[in-house]
């Protein structure tokens, strides 16, 4: 293959050079050159003009949303479960804000049922994604087809899309997130997320691990490839990263103080995904293992649970601290290995093989190395995630 996979280059080849996230994992320093655009000299950024995050925030639903403008029906894309928990109170704050709410069901994380929502749309002033990642990823992509305005309102804090401008859905051509539009307000309730299964905010935690390896992907794009790389949004996404990690306890008891500290950093690395234009900041070759998992394993785990274990792979590659990954998904209660999930060696050992070909115009560390099944069962073993 002509490459060490340890190292992370080719034989002989000096080290890349230093970029940030070498302070928080020291095996190996970087110098690059900043804030290099290389060919694309403009990019377009995408953010939310309001986000809300604060205790009880469900029951002022209606009062938050009148702060952007005479809206007077809203479409809510929600879960039959979570609408039975939390539907009464924002129905009664809807309603006594003089909006008129109407319900629909997010079936499936689909395009073709986020296209249903988007025919729906007729006479509403804007949609309303209420619960985990399905109903705010559809609702989000049907506000974006049909023009309307969108307001994000996790109940669980599970992945980093509450505040991005990126929906993941089945149906696309291919596995992994499209860009669409931001939410015009994030209102994120403290007290209703603190409430959800512990796994959900351990998968977020996951998701925000990814940062590290992420951005590394990132400017090896620009060194090797001339890519367009933001020092700003890359810094912003690490931020989000440093902050979970050094609060994984509070995160951990899910006490409400940790759950904000959560919930805030995935916001922010949302943000980071705006300002960039693209989910870059947030999404390298451990997304990409990710998603060839999806393909290879479908319903196996949530999406930053095996994006968690897939950050200690892609850390070993880049020559980072793949230890100190592995101890902060142990402190919060985060699955470290794919058996965990359901998922055998052979398919995790597919999937870092396959992860090059899910996305081949996103150059990260994986396409500069391409491990073949041997090697990749070697890496699997030595970091011991099977």
């Amino acid at each position: 293959m002509g490459y060490n996979i340890r190292a992370g280059c080719r034989p002989g080849e000096a080290p890349p050079a230093r970029w940030p996230g070498a302070s928080l994992f020291p095996d190996r320093t970087i110098t690059a050159p900043v804030g290099s655009v290389g060919d694309a000299g403009r990019h377009l950024m995408r953010l939310p003009e309001r986000v809300v995050v604060g205790e009880e925030l469900l029951g002022r639903m209606g009062e938050e949303i009148r702060e952007l403008g005479d809206i007077r029906r809203a479409l809510v894309v929600t879960g039959p479960n979570v609408w039975r928990i939390f539907g009464g109170s924002v129905e009664r704050s809807l309603e006594g804000s003089g909006i008129k709410p109407t319900v629909t069901f997010a079936n499936a994380a689909t395009k073709e049922e986020a296209l249903r929502i988007a025919g729906a749309r007729g006479g509403f002033d804007l949609i309303i994604g209420l619960g985990g990642g399905r109903p705010i990823d559809v609702a989000k992509y049907a506000a974006h087809v049909s023009g309307a305005w969108f307001i994000s309102a996790p109940t669980s804090a599970a992945h980093d899309g509450i505040a991005s401008p990126m929906a993941s859905l089945k149906g696309s051509d291919a596995p992994y997130s499209e860009m669409t539009s931001p939410p015009r307000a994030v209102i994120a309730d403290i007290s209703a997320i603190a409430s959800s299964p512990p796994n959900l905010s351990r998968s977020g935690f996951g998701d925000l691990l990814a940062k590290i390896t992420a951005t590394r992907d990132w400017k090896l794009a620009n060194l090797e490839r001339g890519e367009y790389y933001g020092e700003y949004a890359a810094h912003l996404a690490l931020l989000s990263a440093r902050v979970v990690i050094n609060n994984r306890k509070r995160i951990g008891r899910m006490s409400e103080d940790g759950v904000r500290v959560l919930v805030e950093a995935l916001i922010s690395a949302g943000v980071a995904a705006g300002i960039a234009g693209s989910s870059r900041p947030c999404s390298g070759s451990e997304h990409l293992i990710s998603h060839a998992l999806d393909l290879i394993s479908p319903g196996k785990g949530l999406h930053g649970e095996k994006v968690g274990i897939a950050t200690i792979v892609a850390a070993k590659l880049h020559g980072l601290n793949w230890m100190r990954i592995r101890k902060a998904l142990e402190d919060v209660g985060a699955p470290t290995t794919f058996h965990e999930l359901g998922i055998s060696r052979d398919q995790a050992c597919r999937a870092i093989v396959m992860a090059p070909s899910v996305r081949p115009d996103r150059y990260t560390i994986i396409h500069k190395l391409r491990p073949d099944y041997d090697q990749a069962c070697s890496l699997v073993d030595e970091l011991e995630v099977a």
